[in-house]
């Protein structure tokens, strides 16, 4: 081999390495890295990429349909979604207050679907899993020699969400010297890369999310007061779930679907006796407790039935018989769980059924289908149309 190709080859290996770096992690990015792959390679291996791609956006989609969709947008999270529509329309900094587990990422990305941005990127960073020395480059990039290992110029997380939404998880657990850093792009949307010398600018609305208290955290001098100030502009409180008990019912039609299509098991939905032991439960965990429970409950009922109390660790002999003698209120049906799960879908997709924002998209349901369930259960499209 020539020492040119040699040296092309290197080259490609070594943009491959640079591209893979900063993809991971970032699920958006992978598709990318596929297509530079692709370069470095034959036709029928590029074919072949190019299937993988389109099979991943399909994947993505129907992964959407399930997980997308905010349960009890229209009962328990009514004002979170009010607050989401609110400032949406702005570019303002959002702040997400919440217990771990709340569904603080779903509200930031709702925020950005409602955005004039919804178009662009939204990119998620968890601040609390960077070590301290790589955050700088993380968040603003670094270019080639500026450190030991640095090998090529690479695009920080704020760059990549130029035109988009950057939203930065645990916010509170950045360090002070990458808060100063963090401050000045909020204020003039300028930063210059690690290493280097020229100063950059982004498009970027900032949505940030803690579990921490952060007040506290600014008297106790661990988060900078002017940080503060700029990133709390429209704070949003969650609700832990303890405190919307009337979500449980259509949070467990939810997530009882959602693990059937996960596990490849006929659907089955919880009962009256397993609703009151749902509702019973304290949920430390919330949301992302409350899934991995009706996940375990699936694969415990192996398809036939869901077995909430041993998922809960509970010991049925103690719980059922009174469990199954609970009242439980009228609207906790199956029939009304699933009415409120469609009314929630259409309220979110403003009363459209088809296409690739319409309700049937995000339940993941054939167009027909869904037109047949809302007849069925009196669901009328139109009465959310408008409602914005």
């Amino acid at each position: 081999m020539a020492t040119n190709e040699i040296k092309q080859n290197s080259n490609g290996l070594r943009s491959l390495e640079d591209l893979a770096e900063q993809c991971a992690g970032n699920d958006a990015q992978i598709d990318d890295f596929l297509v530079e792959l692709g370069k470095n390679l034959g036709p029928a291996a590029r074919q072949l990429i190019l299937r993988l791609g389109e099979e991943r956006k399909t994947f993505r989609l129907k992964r959407a349909g399930l997980n997308e969709a905010i349960v009890g947008a229209d009962q328990g999270l009514r004002e979170v979604m009010a607050a989401v529509r609110q400032v949406a329309r702005s570019d303002a900094p959002v702040l997400i207050l919440g217990e771990t587990g709340t569904g603080k990422e779903v509200v930031a990305r709702a925020v950005h679907a409602h955005s004039r941005r919804a178009n662009g990127p939204i990119l998620r960073v968890n601040c609390g899993a960077i070590p301290h020395e790589l955050i700088d480059s993380e968040l603003f990039g670094h270019e080639r020699g500026s450190f030991t290992g640095a090998v090529g110029t690479r695009k920080g997380w704020f760059e990549r969400a130029d035109g988009g939404t950057l939203f930065l998880d645990e916010i509170g657990e950045l360090p002070l010297a990458a808060q100063v850093r963090l401050l000045r792009v909020l204020q003039d949307g300028s930063f210059q890369r690690v290493g280097g010398e020229r100063s950059l600018n982004v498009d970027v609305r900032l949505v940030a999310a803690t579990n921490r208290d952060l007040r506290q955290a600014v008297r106790e001098g661990g988060f900078r007061e002017d940080l503060w100030f700029r990133v709390a502009v429209f704070p949003i409180p969650l609700p832990p779930l303890r405190e919307r008990l009337q979500d449980i019912p259509a949070l467990a039609a939810h997530f009882s679907l959602r693990a059937a299509e996960r596990l490849g098991l006929p659907p089955r939905m919880p009962d009256a006796a397993d609703l009151t032991l749902l509702t019973a439960y304290a949920w430390p965990g919330n949301i992302r407790e409350f899934s991995s429970v009706i996940e375990r409950a699936a694969i415990l009922g192996d398809g036939r039935h869901l077995e909430v109390a041993r998922a809960l660790g509970v010991a049925p002999e103690f719980v059922a018989p009174a469990a199954r003698q609970a009242l439980i209120q009228p609207a906790s049906s199956l029939e009304d769980v699933i009415r409120m799960h469609i009314e929630s879908a259409l309220e979110q997709c403003h009363g459209r059924v088809e296409g690739p924002f319409g309700a049937a998209r995000l339940l993941a349901l054939n167009p027909h289908t869904l037109r047949s369930k809302m007849r069925k259960l009196g669901v009328e499209g139109k009465r959310f149309k408008g409602n914005y």
